[in-house]
């Protein structure tokens, strides 16, 4: 197998790590990266509501929405709350699209801690949980030949929004915008003390493979996790 490149790129306030076999594939992710912030920042400079508000976003006009939008908007709105909650995840799996689009079979990006991947060898993915004592995780993913979404949320590590306490909250969709928005979901369900198995029924939608939350040294699991 050829060498795995590994590049860092930030625009503005995106900042991901992108890895592939090829630089051709590293520069349609970052050229797929510009393009998408330029829909987003326009549509938000028309409209800054859609930016700022935390509950479902109404579009009035879906001719004048770019497919960014329109996918950040249908998303969110599945857990009912606000476009934004997706738009690391949404960027991450465009960019990935722009990757196998020039023939890529192997491609991640990582953004933030929202993550698409497509990879044709088994990789690794660690689970970063700030300063739980719950430390080394991580999952080990099979070949594959779509991409697959592992997005995380946390109160505690981050710039994201989160109203909850999770050190952790991880959720694996084969959508990853979709897995981006219930990430946060699940992080706002996850309170000082109550029960973190409950926390789950928050995103309990079709689509959501599986979910992991870490709450200091505790630990829950549901559904379908890769190893």
């Amino acid at each position: 197998m050829p060498e795995i490149l590994r590049e860092h790129f930030q625009l503005k306030e995106t900042i991901v790590t992108i890895f592939a076999r090829e630089g051709r594939h590293i520069d349609a992710a970052r050229e797929s990266i510009r393009e998408q912030r330029a829909y987003l920042e326009n549509f938000i400079r028309k409209d800054p509501f859609f930016q700022l508000t935390l509950e479902p976003y109404i579009l009035l006009d879906e001719e004048e929405a770019p497919p960014i939008i329109k996918q950040m908007i249908e998303k969110s709105a599945v857990f009912g709350i606000g476009p934004m909650a997706a738009v690391a995840g949404t960027i991450a799996g465009f960019a990935v699209q722009a990757m196998m689009d020039e023939g890529a079979t192997y491609a991640v990006v990582d953004n933030g801690g929202d993550i698409c991947v497509l990879n044709d060898q088994p990789i690794v993915v660690g689970i970063y949980a700030g300063s739980s004592p719950i430390k080394d995780l991580a999952f080990q993913l099979a070949a594959r030949d779509r991409p697959l979404g592992i997005c995380t949320s946390s109160g505690n590590v981050g710039p994201s929004i989160s109203f909850g306490c999770a050190d952790a909250a991880v959720v694996i969709s084969q959508d990853v915008a979709l897995a981006d928005a219930a990430a946060t979901t699940l992080g706002n369900a996850v309170t000082l003390q109550g029960p973190l198995q409950e926390c789950f029924q928050a995103i309990d939608q079709p689509g959501i493979d599986g979910a992991l939350v870490i709450r200091g040294d505790k630990m829950a699991l549901w559904k379908e996790l890769p190893p």
